[in-house]
């Protein structure tokens, strides 16, 4: 059969452009503008027809999809359509169209958007096809697809045009795919286990003192200045307060901060409360969640991510002081004072806190020792009471608190807490969090939470809570190494136009 010489062959853009514009000209002149159209009637998919197909041979069809290749422009032509389940050739042959149809469909191009209506055969080579009746060009493509449909390779200018990104690169389709599975297991986990899923504001009347810097807006009917939400905790734990017992939300949430491979400045969070457990419970919930959505996404508790196998049917429990033992050698147990720590900590090159006391700076040996070691799936507990806020105090050691993080292929993928429900303490801790970071940045807008405080004075149960990225668990079921591509439009800088 004769190939298909691509009359865009050796052009430049502009004259691609002004070819194809020409064509639609033609089109619309010819009565046959296909913008116009509104509808038309799918009744099989690519994938439909490939596996069904001993029921429908030399049945009736009708497809629709994006032309991706043509082949042989006599009077029989061979194309492959594109929809959104894969793709199937379709033969096109001038006797069976009628030649004015057959003498237009010769003129579309690659990327064109049709439908078509003809019966399901298998050709001599042993490939199932479309046998043409009708074309129908339903969209015409005005730029060309990158690179001859052989593939859209430039990084940054995927994650700017992803529509195009989806087209030519079918791994990609299936990332997305995959990740609305993954989505909708997560629901079906929490529903199942007796959860509500709840929406909360996502703009908050000011900055709360966690770390992490927000975003600012102005509402202008109020006349005020409004944040976008860095967390959805406070006002989940709201509805602990107001009897609702297990809650959770499918968050986005925004952060005006650094970007890499594992940070966006929004992100997809799931933060859920349960009430009369703890941290010790949510830790069950956790392994039971990974293990479940892993099975049903991925088929297996063994997951290929960046040259690692990853087991998600074994997690390995320590506290955070054994954590550091194990990988630093450093015992917390020999420091005295908050002195002997900072000792420690210069001798090992370990960076200070900005406030250095015994259990930052075991934090801060965390960071250095222990993460980059925690490929498999591992659950870290037992934080310290000045890194963790919101956590409730252990009983037997007040230093430190119920608080775990599970980490894999060493990056945290969740942190959980059987939460503080003692609003003299909250209180406490809050202030004197607010009172450190306007130390450090007198310019600083973050306030207490009072009302957060005035809800815990109506009485919270024991609660276990527990936050979760969404992106990084869809970058390990997807084997994807960046969250830019696990997100449909990641944060770019603008392109000037």
């Amino acid at each position: 059969m004769a190939k298909y010489v691509n009359p865009e062959e050796g052009k430049s853009v502009s004259e691609l452009l002004q070819i194809r514009r020409d064509k639609l000209t033609d089109l619309q002149a010819a009565g046959q503008n296909p913008f116009a159209l509104t509808k038309y009637v799918v009744t099989h998919h690519s994938a439909d027809i490939l596996a069904n197909f001993d029921a429908l041979e030399e049945q009736t069809v009708s497809v629709a999809g994006r032309l991706v290749s043509k082949r042989g422009m006599g009077k029989v032509s061979f194309c492959d359509l594109q929809d959104k389940e894969g793709k199937i050739q379709l033969y096109v042959r001038r006797d069976l169209v009628g030649e004015e149809r057959y003498a237009w469909f010769k003129k579309y191009d690659i990327g064109d958007i049709v439908g078509v209506t003809g019966q399901v055969f298998k050709t001599q080579k042993g490939e199932i096809s479309v046998r043409a009746e009708s074309v129908t060009l339903l969209s015409k493509s005005l730029l060309p697809l990158p690179e001859k449909f052989h593939g859209l390779t430039d990084k940054e200018l995927r994650y700017r045009q992803r529509y195009v990104d989806l087209i030519v690169n079918p791994e990609v389709k299936d990332t997305f795919i995959k990740r609305s599975q993954i989505m909708r297991e997560l629901r079906s986990f929490l529903d199942g286990r007796g959860f509500l899923e709840v929406e909360t504001p996502i703009l908050t009347p000011f900055e709360i003192g966690a770390a992490a810097r927000p975003f600012y807006t102005h509402h202008n009917t109020l006349d005020m200045d409004m944040v976008l939400r860095i967390e959805t905790e406070l006002y989940l734990k709201r509805l602990m307060v107001g009897g609702l017992e297990r809650v959770y939300e499918v968050g986005r949430i925004f952060r005006n901060e650094g970007m890499d491979p594992k940070h966006n400045p929004e992100f997809t969070t799931i933060e859920l409360y349960q009430a009369f457990t703890d941290f010790r419970g949510i830790m069950e919930l956790v392994e039971d969640m990974m293990k479940t959505v892993a099975q049903k996404v991925c088929g297996s508790l063994v997951i290929p991510y960046q040259g690692h196998e990853i087991d998600l049917g074994h997690w390995e429990k320590l506290t955070m002081i054994e954590a550091v033992k194990k990988y630093s050698g450093v015992d917390f147990n020999d420091w005295k004072t908050d002195e002997d720590a900072i000792a420690c900590a210069k001798e090992h090159h370990v960076d200070l806190p900005e406030v250095p006391t015994k259990g930052a700076i075991l934090a801060e040996f965390f960071d250095a020792y222990v993460e980059e070691n925690l490929i498999q799936p591992t659950f870290i507990y037992d934080y310290p009471v000045e890194i963790s806020p919101l956590a409730k105090r252990k009983p037997d050691d007040p230093a430190f608190t119920e608080r775990f993080e599970y980490f894999i292929n060493a990056t945290e993928f969740g942190n959980a807490f059987s939460e503080l429900n003692d609003p003299i303490d909250q209180r406490e801790r809050f202030e004197r969090q607010v009172a450190e970071r306007k130390a450090l940045d007198p310019e600083t807008t973050a306030q207490v939470d009072y009302d957060y405080i005035s809800a815990l004075e109506y009485g919270m149960p024991p609660t276990g809570g527990l936050g979760f990225g969404v992106d990084r668990l869809v970058m390990l079921l997807t084997n994807s190494d960046s969250i830019r591509d696990v997100l449909l439009f990641p944060t770019m800088k603008p392109e000037a136009y």
